[in-house]
């Protein structure tokens, strides 16, 4: 008799394409979708959208998804 609840084996990365990731150079991340996202707390945000923005810039209100508020942001000019 189990003393306690049965192992599952460890469940096997999904066969096929690769996920895409695109880093984008003055915005979000895409990731190609569906999602879950865990977050610094430990709980998660699910999308099953096609093509997920996640922002990386920390200003969205709708964290972890871009809201683009980083198009706010002054751009630096070197002079």
């Amino acid at each position: 008799m189990p003393n306690g609840p049965a192992e599952q084996p460890p469940a096997e990365a999904p066969r096929g394409r690769p996920r895409r990731v695109t880093v984008t150079g003055d915005g979000p991340v895409l990731v190609e979708g569906p999602v879950e996202v865990v977050l610094d707390d430990g709980s998660t945000a699910v999308s099953d959208r096609f093509t997920v923005a996640l922002c990386v810039c920390r200003r969205s209100r709708t964290l972890p998804w871009c809201d683009t508020s980083h198009r706010r942001r002054e751009k630096r000019h070197t002079g």
